[in-house]
């Protein structure tokens, strides 16, 4: 495959990198990247995995509030695995289920979805509960994202426990814990 401007990222040519699906349109990285993540469903999936804490497909088909079809979660948890956003574990209460974690590019993720999030706000007429997370989120900011990355990282990839939790800052007015986008 020839590099040029549009095509700058080759399939494989980065260890390490998300693998890029044969049938990708473009090199274009705002392409590659919508064709990872850019549909509805795959989005909301990571949202409640992310931010919900939902990892199961049982929670996930059960508690998404947009009415996902059961066959629809179930070819966006194969697909967001085989692209290296989600890892899928076996479930040690039950052989046949499996436990869902964010990898460290889905984590990355969190500006994205902060930046989103608070577009919507602006632009769409969201629900007031549904708005206050991502007021928050936008109201701190990288600083903000960046703690709440790290216990991500502590839940989904193992790693220690953060000095500072977002989870204390991503409260409402009243003191209760955010617990989802909805």
């Amino acid at each position: 495959m020839k590099k040029n401007a549009t095509s700058c990222i080759m399939q494989g040519e980065i260890k390490g990198r998300i693998v890029v699906p044969q049938t990708r349109r473009s090199g274009c990285p705002i392409n590659l990247t919508l064709e990872q993540i850019g549909d509805r469903w795959s989005l909301i999936v990571i949202r409640d995995v992310m931010f919900a804490n939902r990892r199961s497909y049982g929670a996930l088909l059960e508690q998404n509030e947009e009415g996902i079809a059961s066959n629809i979660l179930a070819s966006r948890l194969k697909h967001l695995t085989a692209s290296g956003l989600l890892t899928r574990s076996p479930d040690p209460t039950h052989q046949q289920k499996g436990i869902y974690s964010l990898t460290e590019a889905a984590i990355q993720l969190v500006p994205l979805l902060a930046h989103m999030a608070a577009w919507g706000v602006r632009h769409t007429h969201p629900s007031k509960e549904a708005s206050v997370p991502a007021i928050l989120l936008e109201k701190g900011g990288p600083s903000l994202w960046g703690a709440f990355m790290d216990d991500l990282r502590h839940l989904h990839l193992g790693a220690p426990r953060p000095a500072r939790s977002a989870f204390d800052q991503l409260r409402t007015e009243d003191g209760k814990a955010i617990t989802s986008w909805y």
